[in-house]
């Protein structure tokens, strides 16, 4: 009786043993792949769903997630949008802890840059907040690391009306339209 109760100790102490190695295992397996969750992948969750981004200086940008890429964010609030370049987004509220595998190849590679041509392309009247303040106009053309702003018509604007102002990316926090 003695022997069949020391061995019975024996198999569940192994048993606890192995129970928490397991969880060990779990634990360990669960923080690796939340270290390989990017703000990106949260935001590919979140497409459809209302978020309000805080930007560098602290301006915010609300409204529904339409696409993201690996570069940027494009959100809507009714007919407006809103493209934010994600190294301009300081937080986001209203993210799930939800996360969406990483984009393929093919939008990987549309960075900021492949949105600004689209908007050159449809010669889109756009507002652009910088790091140094607002300029409205339309986006002439996109180089590898700025595009060229030719200033509205806008009698707010009448010292640089028609001026072609050349703005780099990493100054861009938003680009909004409507």
């Amino acid at each position: 009786m003695r022997w069949e109760a020391l061995f019975a100790d024996l198999e569940a102490q192994l048993a606890a043993a192995e129970a928490a190695e397991v969880t060990a295992q779990v634990a360990e397996v669960t923080r690796a792949e939340r270290a390989t969750v990017t703000l990106g992948g949260r935001l590919r969750a979140a497409r459809g769903g209302a978020v309000t981004v805080r930007l560098r200086g602290g301006e915010l940008v609300t409204g529904t997630v339409l696409d993201v890429a690996g570069q940027w964010v494009l959100t809507g609030d009714g007919p407006r949008r809103a493209l934010v370049p994600l190294a301009a987004v300081d937080a986001v509220r209203g993210l799930a802890p939800a996360s969406h595998p990483d984009e393929g190849v093919v939008s990987r590679r549309l960075g900021l840059g492949h949105a600004l041509r689209a908007l050159a392309r449809d010669r889109a009247a756009v507002r652009i907040s910088t790091d140094g303040g607002q300029v409205t106009g339309r986006i002439d053309g996109v180089g590898a690391d700025h595009l060229d702003l030719t200033v509205a018509d806008d009698p707010s604007q009448a010292r640089t009306r028609g001026a072609v102002w050349s703005v780099p990316f990493v100054a861009v926090r938003v680009v909004r339209s409507g």
